[in-house]
């Protein structure tokens, strides 16, 4: 047999030769994966594993299932693997179900089909009933009305059936949704780092809240890390295999280990990955309007408008270059002066269009454009704008419908994430401190304010204050542990944290601290030497002004003093105008023992 310069390692003539003495002897071996039930704080099953002999290339499960494929024995060598699992299995005397993988092509072995494998189960003192057949998708499904078929013969001899890899493709999505699993693994990728990646987190999520619709039960495989078990808890899947729960072992024990169980019983909360919001571009409000030639006369243009009252404004455009705007007022207005009309209504409509219109390119954020409106010619908020890509005119803009989005996108930023620091929102912080309540975790709760804000933002302007308020997002989540406390915007100089280190007290004093230090970096000399900033008040006279500083109000929340957020909100915001009547930068504990 030739082999191929480009073959994988393992596959060679010595080992292929290896590999049909091993079916014909003894040499392979099983271990065992357990899974386990994080509710119910026990092991729910095993999966079944095979090795060949240790020592060799034939030891890794990778090469024995590929040797078999390419000497075309896929199904003599699973009937094999199921063999040696099973009674690997019945000797570890455990009560509870053993996963055994089988490729779906090997799902038709006769022996397996015609309970010759029940027949097996039985000699080992195995019921069919704690067997589940886990599907792995190493090969196409084209009829999966012959699959559902098959597998309702195997559900009639008691097996129950898993799918392995959920996420790898679509076909294995189709499995879900045509064979309804009793279990579903999810693959081990969307685990790895999910405690840091928010779009592994909302995919997880998402196929957590398909498995509830569907009475399956997922399994998070590859949980290898104490912040991805936790977070795997946390968000509610009841099932988990990995090395940080157990390596496969040919012995691997019924009782969870101490480390294990300390995990599950932990009353911590982990800090779920914050989505940050994507910046929309001005694409999304592009209106295609067929373009006018600059040739076109005024006349003609006139009409155009008076047999489509909904177009406000056309643009001019040649050889796909934008040339300017023609406003349908300003048309109308011009034609209604005496002689105008006869004047100028054989005229190319360039005479009257603005030859310096608002262009954007498409991938202008729309927060971006609304500056460039605010800070342009009052004709421009009427007009709107032109929207290009690559400097070709691809369509038009509405100003008001820009407008209505950015308002849209402040209301959602507001609940969700904050447009500025990107920090989460009301709803995920209040979202957060619910789930801490739920799990009956002690937090602190400290509400971050900063003083004389507004006469900052009126001396040296808003940009000035977006300085500050991003220097604090900064410096907030610089000085937790974010795998535990979690830092959110309410809203202009406003931040909660939800702090579960021991050490919270001494974070806050820090805070305090470094507060004042980038504080002073931020302020001209000559305030500086004043000692304070002067600004306008409502009389308009100058006043004097203190330098901004942080308070910080905070309260010890036990899950049996309070019921909702909505409580520890009350309670903390007490705190907080605490700390606003010492002078500078102060923190407040509420150090009175609440009563409920």
């Amino acid at each position: 047999m030739v082999i191929d310069n480009d073959a994988p390692d393992w596959l060679s003539e010595a080992n292929l030769r290896r590999f049909h003495e091993l079916l014909q002897g003894p040499g392979l071996s099983a271990v065992f994966q357990p899974i386990l039930d994080f509710k119910a704080r026990r092991y729910l099953g095993y999966e079944g594993l095979i090795r060949g002999p240790a020592g060799t290339p034939l030891h890794s499960p990778l090469a024995l299932f590929g040797l078999a494929s390419h000497a075309g024995l896929t199904m003599e060598f699973e009937r094999l693997c199921r063999r040696v699992v099973l009674s690997g299995f019945a000797a570890l005397n455990v009560p509870e179900k053993l996963f055994i993988n089988v490729s779906p092509s090997c799902l038709r072995d006769p022996t397996f089909m015609n309970g010759e494998t029940a027949t097996l189960l039985g000699s080992l003192g195995l019921k069919t009933s704690r067997i589940v057949i886990e599907l792995t998708e190493n090969q196409h499904i084209s009829d999966f009305s012959a699959l559902r078929d098959t597998l309702k013969a195997y559900r009639s001899q008691g097996y129950q059936i898993a799918i392995d890899d959920l996420g790898e493709g679509f076909s294995n999505l189709r499995m879900w949704s045509e064979l309804r699993p009793e279990f579903v693994k999810i693959d081990r990728h969307f685990i790895s780092g999910i405690e840091k990646d928010a779009l592994k987190f909302q995919l997880v999520r998402a196929m957590h809240d398909i498995a509830e619709t569907c009475n399956s039960r997922i399994i998070a495989e590859g949980i290898e890390t104490d912040a991805e078990f936790a977070t795997v808890r946390d968000l509610g899947i009841e099932l988990g295999q990995g090395y940080r729960i157990c390596r496969p072992e040919a012995d691997p024990g019924c009782s969870l280990g101490d480390g294990i169980r300390a995990l599950i019983e932990e009353s911590s909360v982990i800090i779920f990955p914050h989505e940050r919001s994507q910046a929309t571009v001005i694409r999304k409000l592009l209106r295609q309007i067929t373009p006018l030639a600059p040739s076109m006369e005024n006349d003609k243009v006139y009409a155009h408008f008076e047999q489509n009252p909904e177009l406000q404004v056309l643009p001019v455009v040649k050889d796909g270059m934008p040339l300017g705007m023609v406003n349908r007022h300003s048309l109308i207005d011009r034609f209604a002066r005496p002689f105008q009309r006869e004047i100028f209504g054989k005229k190319p409509c360039t005479h009257f269009m603005d030859a310096t219109p608002l262009i954007v390119d498409h991938k202008t954020s729309v927060q971006e454009v609304g500056r460039l409106l605010s800070g342009s010619a009052k004709h421009h908020i009427f007009d709107g704008f032109i929207i290009t890509e690559q400097g070709r005119y691809i369509g038009v803009g509405n100003s008001q419908d820009l407008m209505a989005l950015i308002t849209d996108m402040q209301i959602h930023a507001a609940r969700y994430a904050n447009p500025l620091t990107q920090l989460p929102g009301n709803v995920p912080i209040n979202e957060h401190m619910e789930r801490l309540l739920a799990r009956g975790a002690s937090f602190v709760a400290c509400y971050c304010d900063i003083d004389h804000f507004k006469p900052f933002n009126d001396a040296y302007g808003y940009r000035k204050g977006d300085d500050v308020i991003l220097m604090m997002g900064k410096l907030l989540s610089g000085l937790v542990d974010l795998q535990s406390d979690f830092v959110g915007h309410i809203g202009g100089d406003d931040f909660m944290l939800l702090l579960q280190s021991e050490d919270w007290e001494a974070r806050c004093e820090r805070m305090l601290v470094k507060f004042d230090e980038q504080m002073e970096a931020l302020l001209p000399a000559e305030d500086l030497e004043r000692g304070g900033l002067v600004s306008e008040d409502r009389r308009g006279q100058p006043a004097f002004h203190p330098f901004p500083a942080l308070s910080i109000g905070c309260v010890r929340v036990d899950a049996h003093l309070f019921s909702s957020h909505h409580e520890i909100s009350v309670a903390v915001s007490y705190a907080k105008k605490q700390a606003k009547k010492t002078a500078g930068s102060s923190l407040f504990v509420e150090r009175r023992q609440l009563t409920k």
